[in-house]
C-alpha cells in the first residue's frame, strides 16, 4: 500500500516533466522538491531523502540534460537510476562454509516481523542450493512458536530441532549442533525469540548464544511498513549483537 502510494505521487509528478517541451533549472528543482516530499511522507529517512535529492539534483541541472531533446525523459531516467542504486542494484547471499564444516546462521527481530516464516524459507533455500540445513526452535517464550516452526519446516522438507519450552535457548543451540553433528547437517539456522519491541532480557539472551556458540551469520528480520521505527531497530541490533545482514518482509 505504502508503494503504491508513492509509485502514484512519483508518477503524476513526472507526468508534468513529460509534459513541458523544454525545463528550466526552477522547473527540475520544484519537481524534486515534490519527490522529496513524497518520500518523507512514505517515511524514507530524512538523511537518505537528502542526499538523494542532492546527488539527482546535481546530475539533472547539467546542460546535458536540460538541453536535450527531451529533457523530462532525462530527468525521470536519472531519478530511476539512482533509486535502483539507493536500494542496492547488487544481490548479496549469506557467507556459507565448505560443506564439511557447519554453518551457523542466528536469525533476529521483533515479533510480527515475519522471523519464523521467513527462516523456514531460507532453509528451504540453502536445501535446494544442495545444503543439507537444520531448522533451530529457540523461540521458547511465545505460544506454539516451535509448532509454527515444525509446520514451515515440514512445507520446506527441512528438519526442526526442538526441546520444547523448559531449556535455555542457549542450551538448545548447542544441542542442535551437537544433532547436526551426528546427522551431516551442515547449515543449522536458529530461530530466535523475538519481543514486541527491544528489551534487554531478549538482548542478553541473544548475547548468551553469540557468546557460547560459533555463529557464522547474524541476520535480522525487519518489517517494511514499520518505516523509521524498523531502521532504529535494526541501529540497537546491530550496536548490541552485531548485524551481518537484514532481510526487509512484507515490501
Amino acid at each position: 500500500m505504502a508503494f503504491e502510494s508513492l509509485s502514484d505521487k512519483l508518477q503524476n509528478i513526472f507526468k508534468g516533466l513529460r509534459g513541458k517541451g523544454r525545463l528550466t533549472e526552477d522547473d527540475v528543482k520544484a519537481a524534486l522538491k515534490e519527490v522529496k516530499m513524497a518520500l518523507l511522507e512514505a517515511d524514507v529517512s530524512f538523511k537518505v531523502v537528502k542526499q538523494f535529492i542532492k546527488t539527482v539534483t546535481e546530475r539533472a541541472i547539467g546542460q546535458d540534460v536540460l538541453n536535450s531533446l527531451t529533457p523530462g525523459q532525462m530527468v525521470i531516467k536519472i531519478v530511476n537510476e539512482e533509486l535502483t542504486n539507493l536500494m542496492g542494484s547488487e544481490t548479496t547471499k549469506l557467507k556459507l562454509l565448505p560443506d564439511n564444516e557447519i554453518t551457523v546462521i542466528m536469525m533476529m527481530g521483533l515479533q510480527g516481523a515475519g522471523k519464523t516464516t521467513t527462516t523456514a524459507k531460507i532453509a528451504g533455500k540453502l536445501k535446494g542450493s544442495g545444503k543439507k540445513p537444520l531448522l533451530v526452535a529457540c523461540d521458547v517464550y511465545r505460544p506454539a512458536a516451535v509448532e509454527q516452526l515444525q509446520i514451515n519446516g515440514d512445507k520446506q522438507g527441512v528438519p526442526v530441532f526442538a526441546m520444547g519450552t523448559n531449556h535455555k535457548p542457549v542450551d538448545i543451540a548447542k544441542a542442535a549442533i551437537e544433532h547436526a553433528k551426528k546427522n551431516n547437517n551442515n547449515v543449522v539456522v536458529l530461530d530466535t525469540a523475538g519481543r514486541l519491541h527491544v528489551d534487554e532480557d531478549m538482548m542478553n539472551e541473544l548475547i548468551e548464544i553469540r557468546d557460547n556458540i560459533d555463529i557464522t551469520q547474524t541476520v535480522l528480520v525487519v518489517d517494511a511498513m514499520t518505516g523509521q521505527d524498523a531502521v532504529n531497530v535494526a541501529t540497537q541490533f546491530n550496536e548490541k549483537i552485531g548485524i551481518d545482514g537484514i532481510i526487509i518482509t512484507k515490501l
